[in-house]
C-alpha cells in the first residue's frame, strides 16, 4: 500500500474539510432518497401518468454521480477532496433546476 498526500490515514482532516463533507454527505442522501422518490412514484402510478423515462434516469444519474463524489471526497485529502465534495451542491441544484423548478 503506498502512502501519499491523499492518504486517508494521515491523521484527522481539517476542521473546514470535515464540515464540508458533512454538507456535502447531506446533500448526497437528499438526492439519493429524491432518485428514490421519483421512481417510487414511477412504480406506483402504474400505466398512469407519471414521472418520464428521462426524469427518473435523470435523477438516478445525478444521485450515483453524488454518491461516487462523496466516496471519493470522504477517502481523499486536500483540493481533491474540496473539490469532490464541491461538486455535489452543483448536481443537486441542477437536478432540481432541470426537473422540478421549470
Amino acid at each position: 500500500m503506498t502512502v501519499g498526500a491523499d492518504h486517508v490515514n494521515d491523521g484527522p482532516a481539517p476542521v473546514a474539510l470535515r464540515a464540508l463533507r458533512g454538507l456535502s454527505g447531506t446533500v448526497m442522501v437528499g438526492l439519493v432518497v429524491l432518485a428514490a422518490v421519483v421512481v417510487g412514484a414511477a412504480v406506483f402510478a402504474g400505466s398512469r401518468p407519471g414521472p418520464g423515462l428521462w426524469v427518473i434516469v435523470g435523477h438516478v444519474a445525478v444521485a450515483v454521480a453524488a454518491v461516487v463524489l462523496q466516496v471519493y471526497a470522504d477517502r481523499r485529502r486536500g483540493l481533491v477532496a474540496v473539490l469532490a465534495a464541491m461538486a455535489v451542491p452543483p448536481l443537486a441544484a441542477a437536478a432540481l433546476w432541470f426537473w422540478w423548478w421549470n
